[in-house]
């Protein structure tokens, strides 16, 4: 791992386009953070799985998606080359949330993705994923195959944890970043930190703190056909600051708890049974935002006080699909496909736009 973060090299020219491939690709956060670094980058191809979240990515990029598994696009298609592989394998076989599962099926797709990069011959790629992958079996099985006679042995990699909150992002999310360059180009390093200060990090306030008050319901009427199925949207981001409807005792309990509190700010009368047998443990439950600091980070049910420090910062509600957005960076004229759960997944798991955009106008020069 190299020892410190570096900058790019200063060039004042540049060439021509930059060819990607996007793996995992969800509903495109990783690309839109590449093409806000340069226009430079073009995506050849997308692969995700999941129809709707495809659908969304066709919106937003000029781009050919593959929707369907992975390991089918590498049995039915020839793999273009390319200049840059990037994604993100599905890491809820290693994340610290729910049950760790040695065995979880997703915990090798890891492999497809060391095979396009085998079959692309890109000259760099970028792999992410939760800091959890490092100290994982996986890890070591990555750096094996860059050895002498292993699948990628034409490549060296370079690791480190990144804060998105370092980049620019007004959300603390930790994932690992891997750089992998051709053993004949130039080693990369990472982006300097925008933001390396707690101090100076972005909040929540200037995230979503000038928006109106949330909506009752999306826009009516408004569905698309995705793979023969009738499917709501598509919906601009902005579209999607609708809240949710709440049981007058949820209500009851979000009134108890302050800007930066959570369950153990409920008097006993309003706690349920399991946390008045818990009163330690994770302090995120039920918990409110904080306006002067960045909010945790969002997952992909990020609607539901009870999965974490969802509350919004004074309203007695839930953040918004488009607040999340917003803390991930998305535009107001981003466009998603789906019910608004799916919706709020895609938001979840897409990789913070700023860090993309830090790694994309980190890597461009050295494309040169």
């Amino acid at each position: 791992m190299t020892s410190s973060l570096t900058s790019s090299p200063d060039t004042s020219v540049r060439g021509d386009a930059i060819t990607i491939i996007d793996l995992f690709a969800g509903v495109g956060g990783l690309s839109e953070g590449f093409h806000r670094a340069s226009d430079r980058y073009k995506v050849l191809k997308a692969v995700e799985m999941e129809p709707r979240a495809a659908a969304g990515y066709r919106l937003n990029h000029d781009a050919d998606v593959y929707c369907g598994p992975i390991q089918d696009w590498l049995r039915d298609e020839e793999v273009p080359a390319a200049d840059l592989v990037i994604g993100g394998p599905p890491c809820q076989g290693f994340s610290t949330l729910g049950k760790q599962r040695a065995d979880d099926a997703r915990n090798e797709l890891w492999r497809t993705y060391a095979e396009v990069v085998q079959r692309a011959r890109p000259r760099y790629f970028v792999l992410e994923n939760v800091p959890q992958f490092l100290t994982s079996p996986q890890f070591p099985l990555l750096q094996r195959m860059t050895e002498p006679d292993g699948e990628l042995e034409n490549y060296e990699i370079e690791h480190h944890v990144l804060n998105a909150a370092e980049y620019g992002a007004p959300q603390v999310r930790k994932r690992v970043i891997v750089i992998g360059h051709r053993r004949d180009q130039t080693d990369p390093g990472f982006p300097a930190k925008s933001h390396p200060e707690p101090v100076g990090w972005k909040d929540v306030e200037s995230a979503i703190g000038a928006l109106p008050g949330a909506l009752a319901e999306l826009p009516g009427d408004v569905f698309t056909d995705v793979n023969g199925k009738r499917t709501p949207g598509p919906f601009l981001a902005k579209e999607l600051h609708v809240r949710r409807n709440y049981s007058q005792l949820s209500l009851d309990r979000f009134a108890e708890i302050p800007e930066g509190g959570n369950r153990m700010n409920l008097p006993e009368d309003l706690k349920c049974e399991a946390w008045k047998k818990h009163t330690s443990g994770s302090g995120d439950v039920m918990g409110r935002l904080r306006w002067d600091k960045p909010s945790v980070t969002i997952r992909t049910e990020f609607t539901k006080p009870e999965k974490g420090r969802y509350l919004h910062p004074t309203a007695d509600r839930a953040i918004t699909a488009w607040e999340g957005a917003r803390l991930q960076g998305f535009p107001a004229g981003y466009k998603f496909v789906g019910p608004m759960t799916e919706i709020v997944k895609q938001i979840g798991n897409a990789v913070p736009i700023p860090l993309g955009t830090a790694i994309g106008k980190h890597l461009e020069p050295f494309f040169d």
